[in-house]
């Protein structure tokens, strides 16, 4: 039995993990979980799950689950994040928050040689050279729950390395695909949230329309896999059948697909190196689908992502700035402060703004993270 620390157990990867624990009672065990301010479903997890730690976001939260769950250790804030990150009895470290602040808890787990099923792209986007060098020196896995790069980490298995021709990301499009930019001038939040194949969080759904899902992802694969961002494509497959596929320099081509369900990526990351049946899983037809359809990306159409490539070819700071500013932006377009092309723009104003410091430390990372957010919103 795998022992787990769940990061974000109320977010979308969060409430799925728990559904494939749910389904396999005998193979895994909650023991700590992090919440943010969704304490009526903490409370429903904590019953159901048991958990013997649990972190919440606010203090006063914090006091009323001790009243109410008084055998369970109850902590909040930061420091709770890192009590759930480096649980002394989890073999595995679920990341499932969503932004910056999962960085410093997985640093932490890493060097306490957990395992990491890490879902929070800004953790490698942020400070990729610290936490893959952390890694390495703590001899720890980091196993990825994105269905992108998990299908890539499947297809990679058994390969070498230096047979990689180039890894090819696949996008959905999100819901704005089909979209002119003219006709993206006014579209309203709920619009932007209305993903076509995937459910998903608010944040990573607008994230996905404007393409800076897979911008981050194009950054995160760079460090996952050790691959320069030359050898990173990203191709708009609407179906969102096959995952993600990789080529290799005899030309083969090797693709992981499945229906849109992530369930799939995180149970792997859970079972890796084996795998389990999911008995209640949707199985993927591809008969009944018929025909599967590709495009080349177009840059000019998702500035976003040609705003990832610039940011993760630069490296050092510039990463973290492009991070910092899509959060502050997506937040004041989901709050009705900007509309939905504005997000690009912003973007673009806090990294032409900001000078890049090469080879940064937490300490600097966190300071520029602080910085872009105060430039952004300024700026509204």
């Amino acid at each position: 039995m795998k022992i787990i620390s769940l990061m974000g157990a109320t977010g979308s990867i969060g409430t799925q993990t728990l559904d494939v624990i749910r389904e396999h009672p005998t193979e895994f065990k909650l023991a700590a979980i992090s919440v943010g301010k969704n304490i009526d479903m903490a409370r429903k997890i904590i019953v159901e799950f048991q958990p013997e730690l649990v972190s919440v976001q606010d203090y006063h939260d914090c006091n009323t689950l001790k009243a109410e769950f008084p055998h369970i250790k109850l902590t909040y804030g930061n420091e709770g994040l890192i009590e759930i990150a480096v649980y002394e009895k989890a073999d595995i470290l679920v990341n499932a928050v969503l932004g910056s602040v999962g960085l410093n808890p997985t640093l932490q787990a890493i060097e306490c040689g957990k395992t990491i099923a890490i879902a929070n792209k800004e953790t490698l986007v942020t400070a990729g050279h610290l936490v893959m060098d952390a890694a390495k020196r703590n001899n720890v896995s980091l196993l990825p729950v994105d269905s992108e790069h998990s299908a890539i980490f499947q297809a990679l298995q058994g390969e070498k390395e230096k047979n990689i021709e180039r890894l090819i990301l696949t996008a959905s499009g999100g819901s704005f695909r089909d979209r002119s930019r003219k006709e993206l001038e006014h579209v309203t939040v709920q619009e932007a949230l209305n993903h076509p194949n995937w459910s998903m969080g608010a944040k990573i759904t607008i994230d996905s329309a404007t393409m800076m899902n897979k911008g981050l992802e194009v950054i995160e694969a760079h460090w996952l896999f050790q691959i320069p961002y030359e050898k990173i494509d990203v191709l708009l497959h609407k179906e969102s059948i096959i995952h993600s596929m990789v080529e290799f320099h005899d030309s083969s081509i090797m693709a992981q697909l499945g229906t849109p369900d992530m369930k799939v990526p995180i149970q792997y990351a859970l079972t890796y190196p084996d795998r389990l049946p999911r008995l209640s899983a949707n199985r993927l037809d591809l008969a009944q689908i018929g025909k599967l359809n590709f495009q080349e990306m177009d840059v000019e159409r998702f500035r976003c992502l040609h705003f990832a490539y610039i940011a993760g070819k630069e490296g050092g700071t510039l990463p973290t700035v492009l991070n910092a500013a899509n959060e502050a932006a997506v937040a004041a377009f989901l709050e009705g402060k900007i509309r939905f092309l504005q997000i690009e723009d912003l973007i673009e104003k806090a990294l032409s703004n900001h000078q890049t410091i090469a080879h940064p430390s937490l300490a600097v990372i966190q300071e520029v993270d602080k910085e872009t957010r105060q430039y952004v919103t300024s700026l509204l």
